[in-house]
């Protein structure tokens, strides 16, 4: 699963720039995955090409990615938008969240060493500070890059990918919730995912990700229902 990545750096080859249309592909998918796009919001192509300060052609390529991988849908008259959600897609989106990311943490758990697990302690800690201070961008960065992490280590990069394109689905539904709840009401279960990491219980870790997934995307419906 791919984890954050510089626009203007290689991760596979440090110091060398991507091209252009994979560096504006990452600035938008960040601005959807982080809800800098609310769902429902047009904006036009000429709009995108301003905002991003790029090209027509790398911002064209970049909706064609994010619009294959179901971030984006076309509106017309040159105007693309983040889809809105339903509840019937909450519910599947729940599914095939708690299926990959409880067999990824599963996975991963089984390969996870010292050093990894006390990068993914550390990363929780920036989450936790995140929540304290109410910064809604620290705490949806911090939730992300905890659970790319962890999924990162199962090794299993077809379902990682699939992963990464589900997240862009409801990640901007997580703006919206930390909007009408505040950080201070989006508690987590990745204590537990890191006390059975901890004590070496694979199943256990899995099992704390499905309770994660099903309190966030409880949130999600509940906004949803609300509005």
């Amino acid at each position: 699963m791919n984890l954050i990545a510089k626009p203007d750096s290689d991760p596979a080859n440090p110091g060398v720039k991507p091209p252009a249309h994979e560096q504006v592909y990452r600035k938008l998918r960040e601005q959807i995955l982080f809800g800098e796009m609310a769902p429902g919001q047009a904006v036009t192509i000429q709009g995108l090409t301003q905002a991003l300060n790029a090209g027509m052609t790398p911002v064209r390529e970049a909706i064609r990615r994010l619009t294959s991988d179901g971030a984006l849908v076309f509106q017309g008259n040159r105007r693309v938008s983040v889809p809105q959600l339903t509840t019937s897609d909450v519910e599947q989106l729940v599914y095939l969240r708690k299926t990959m990311e409880s067999e990824l943490t599963l996975r991963a758990a089984k390969r996870m060493g010292k050093t990894e697990i006390t990068h993914l302690d550390q990363l929780d800690h920036r989450l936790d500070r995140a929540i304290s201070a109410g910064d809604v961008v620290g705490y949806l960065t911090n939730n992300y890059l905890f659970h790319a992490y962890l999924y990162e280590q199962a090794q299993a990069p077809v379902l990682a990918d699939l992963v990464n394109r589900v997240w862009l689905r409801f990640g901007p539904s997580l703006r919206v919730v930390c909007g009408r709840f505040g950080t201070q009401n989006l508690a987590d279960h990745h204590k537990e995912v890191l006390e059975a990491l901890q004590s070496g219980n694979p199943d256990a870790a899995a099992l704390a990700i499905v309770r994660d997934v099903e309190q966030g995307m409880q949130q999600v419906k509940t906004v949803l229902t609300a509005d």
